[in-house]
């Protein structure tokens, strides 16, 4: 009977401060009575591991019971995630942890530590082995933060969740500013600055939700194989899909996306960070894909070092798991500047290349409009290796814009310009670099494009590639040369 009580005081705290109890959250997130405790059954010792189905898919949990000694971590709450890690490598099935911890048991010392580490090696070891989703229901400081950094996805609820490596009180003590934890680690700052969380949800109930929604999506494990499109479960009303032919008005690429993708099905990964691409992921006649995607609407749809590192771990997760890419390429080039140049842009840029030119899963471009320089090559273009590249006849291929362009290619003539005759000259030249350099003709002669294609038959011509482009992948292997592994440029 102490006990009972112990968890019902345990759970009016809990919602005293906005949040579910750890039971409770467990039964949101799994399929109705379908998990049961596989660890020290009955014991509260600050962690409940658990076995059960979500979305009808075997998963492992192991949710951290803050009410208990604030969740910290010691060594046998350490063994018993370590162990439940283990259990999904095993069983090759998806891993979650539903983080609300105060960090590190102190008291234990350097034994708390090696629990972490323990951790975080197997996170390491499972990574592109099985899907690994963090799930940020409260404090997470210090060494704890790390093993939601290595996950696949981080999911974060308003005004409840932090994450940072040093808390206020010590941030006070080292700096002398006084800053809150929300401040510090809240949502706000790893869903809009940092990038560290990549879903972000008012409560935990929608979180749940939409947690259980992307793991009906991902596959259990790498080794699970993709399906074709089922041509059946294709039909779907024709959508509109005109965009502005003129390159300077923006428009939002995710209503081209949505299109193309079955019904609602399409889920946006880091909505709210790097804004000018979009990743997430989608069906196509329940077929699951990963979607690349340039946001004209933000910053032009140009690449910089934020969104480069943002669609690159998206595209390696994707890789990692068989799941197809389907990008959507309307891009001016990489930002210039010199804050850019100073954040490393040369470094950043270059991951997107190396994600996409090591992917071998199938990979189909569709250029919708612009396709400019570097920036060209980096979404998925032939040249790194993509399946199909097709057009819409609004796309425009080339090294560079008609202002850069003229503005290079005529600069001793301009020296001797000035005024109308400047301006004249100018808009000539730039009407003719548009009619001549500007377009996918070149590109379709050379066979870096595939075929041209109306926006209305987008649908239809991606779903009959990815089936052709699925069974080409079955038929043969990808040329790896013999090493360990690559340099990515992190």
């Amino acid at each position: 009977m102490d006990e009972l009580n112990k968890i019902e005081t345990a759970k009016q705290k809990q919602h005293a401060k906005g949040k579910l109890f750890v039971t409770e959250r467990l039964e949101k997130l799994f399929d109705e009575g379908k998990y049961k405790e596989i660890l020290d059954k009955g014991r509260r010792i600050g962690v409940l591991i658990c076995e059960g189905r979500i979305s009808g898919k075997k998963v492992i949990v192991a949710a951290q019971d803050f009410t208990y000694r604030g969740g910290t971590l010691g060594r046998k709450i350490g063994e018993n995630i370590a162990r439940a890690q283990d259990i999904a490598i095993t069983k090759k099935c998806p891993f979650i942890t539903i983080n609300d911890s105060g960090g590190a048991r102190i008291q234990e010392g350097i034994d708390s530590l090696a629990g972490y580490g323990e951790i975080f090696y197997r996170n390491v070891m499972a990574s592109g082995f099985i899907p690994q989703i963090s799930v940020i229901l409260g404090p997470c400081a210090g060494g704890a933060v790390y093993s939601p950094g290595i996950t696949d996805f981080v999911f974060m609820v308003e005004n409840i969740a932090q994450m940072y490596i040093t808390g206020p009180k010590v941030v006070k003590s080292v700096t002398g500013s006084n800053i809150t934890a929300e401040e510090l680690g809240g949502f706000k700052v790893h869903n809009r600055e940092s990038g560290v969380s990549h879903f972000c949800y008012p409560d935990e109930e929608m979180c749940f939700e939409e947690l259980r929604r992307l793991i009906a999506m991902l596959p259990a494990n790498c080794e699970e194989k993709t399906a074709l499109p089922r041509k059946e479960l294709c039909e779907k009303a024709e959508a509109e899909l005109a965009i502005p032919e003129n390159t300077r008005i923006g428009y939002d690429v995710r209503s081209v996306i949505r299109a193309v993708a079955d019904e609602g099905s399409f889920m946006e990964v880091s909505a709210e960070f790097a804004m000018s691409i979009v990743v997430g992921f989608a069906t196509l006649c329940q077929t699951t894909i990963g979607v690349v995607g340039n946001q004209p609407s933000c910053l032009a749809g140009s690449l910089d070092c934020d969104t480069s590192d943002k669609a690159a771990r998206f595209v390696r997760f994707c890789d990692a798991f068989g799941i197809p890419l389907i990008t959507f390429t309307d891009v001016p080039g990489y930002l210039p500047g010199v804050s850019q140049e100073t954040k490393g842009i040369i470094r950043h840029g270059a991951k997107l290349l190396y994600a996409f030119s090591e992917a071998t899963v199938p990979k189909i471009n569709i250029i919708l409009r612009k396709a400019y320089g570097g920036a060209y090559i980096a979404m998925n273009s032939k040249h790194l290796g993509a399946d199909y590249v097709i057009a819409w006849p609004t796309a425009e291929v080339a090294v560079m814009g008609e202002d850069g362009a003229v503005e290079i290619l005529y600069a001793k003539e301009l020296k001797n310009l000035s005024g109308k005759e400047k301006t004249d000259f100018l808009d000539k030249k730039k009407a003719e670099y548009k009619a001549e350099v500007i377009n996918y003709k070149h590109g379709l002669e050379m066979g870096y494009i595939d075929q041209v294609i109306k926006p209305s038959e987008t649908r239809e011509t991606v779903v009959a590639l990815l089936n052709d482009a699925l069974r080409k992948k079955k038929l043969r292997k990808a040329k790896i040369l013999r090493k360990k592994h690559g340099n990515i440029p992190l």
